[in-house]
């Protein structure tokens, strides 16, 4: 039942027991007088000046914000602490991965980030506070969402999907040699472009030929390696098409050359088979005929001997 009916009930309900039996015409003025009632139900506007529908409003409202569940169910200070330290640190990481979409530097800009809020996390889950109080009970499995578990979950998720600890060192304060090494190098190539690109491209790709050959070998070792994390992956890509969609460089690569060579041997392989055997073929019938004749000369020098 609603509000406004339990307000409209109850004053019919006060205005029936306080009126004296009626005749006829008293009758009447309570049919009006809940006439009258049902109208005032169907304007909130005045049920709202109401001293009956305000005390309703008043009480409930007071139970709403006054009500405190025993002190044994409310988390201690040290765990709210905690949660309130884990909320600031878990916006300041999503607000370093949000403008390290595009380009992907998330692994560059927001390894500090993470770090700390591992260390929250760790503190909640596994550490324990003054009077040896543990918040992993009462913070991530206090419910059925687990909400802090799962926003935490979420952004692991993100952090393994993207490969950085491929590029970031164990205890997330630095990232790797390898990792520093090839930016260092990925900065040559796009210094190399930004100087020549104004000019004939041709030329672009003659004087900066070497330093992208370098960046694209160091680049596989990393693949084969598996050292490579989604920031690197997204920084060869955009350099590959500058070289090779805006600027129209090519080199050929060791492997196309070593592609081209094997195909061409195995075209041309039936044509040295066929040649082969035929040149084997005509040296054995000239084997075949020669003790022919040398046979037919012997038997011609025995006949010539015999007659003289």
């Amino acid at each position: 039942m609603s509000l406004y009916k339990i307000s409209v009930f109850l004053i019919a309900f006060v205005i029936n027991v306080t009126s004296p039996t009626s005749t006829d015409g008293d009758d009447l003025n309570v049919s009006a007088s809940v006439g009258e009632l049902k109208q005032l139900s169907l304007s909130p506007a005045i049920l709202d000046e109401s001293p009956v529908f305000k005390s309703v409003v008043d009480s409930y409202s007071s139970f709403n914000f006054m009500s405190a569940f025993p002190e044994d169910l409310e988390i201690s200070g040290y765990c709210t602490d905690l949660l309130h330290i884990f909320g600031q640190r878990y916006v300041a990481y999503v607000n370093c991965l949000v403008p390290s979409a595009r380009p992907v530097k998330m692994c560059h800009n927001c390894f500090a980030s993470y770090g700390n809020l591992i260390e929250i996390y760790t503190n909640i889950s596994e550490q324990t506070g003054p009077g040896n109080v543990s918040c992993r009970d009462s913070l991530l499995r206090s419910d059925r969402l687990m909400l802090v578990y799962l926003l935490y979950n979420k952004l692991e998720d993100i952090w393994t999907l993207s490969g950085c600890k491929d590029c970031v060192s164990k205890d997330l304060q630095s990232l790797t040699n390898d990792t520093l090494y090839f930016m260092a190098v990925l900065n040559q190539s796009l210094t190399c472009f930004e100087k020549y690109q104004q000019g004939n491209h041709s030329e672009l790709c003659k004087e900066c030929k070497s330093t992208y050959k370098s960046l694209n070998e160091l680049y596989g070792g990393m693949d084969k390696n598996h050292t490579l994390c989604i920031d690197i992956e997204d920084a060869m890509n955009a350099t590959r098409r500058l070289w090779s969609k805006n600027f129209n460089c090519s080199f050929p690569r060791e492997e196309t050359v070593a592609v081209i060579a094997v195909s061409s041997f195995m075209l041309f392989l039936p044509i040295i088979f066929y040649l082969s055997s035929f040149l084997h073929s005509e040296q054995k019938k000239r084997k075949l005929i020669h003790p022919k004749r040398a046979k037919s000369n012997t038997s011609l020098v025995n006949i010539q001997d015999k007659f003289s």
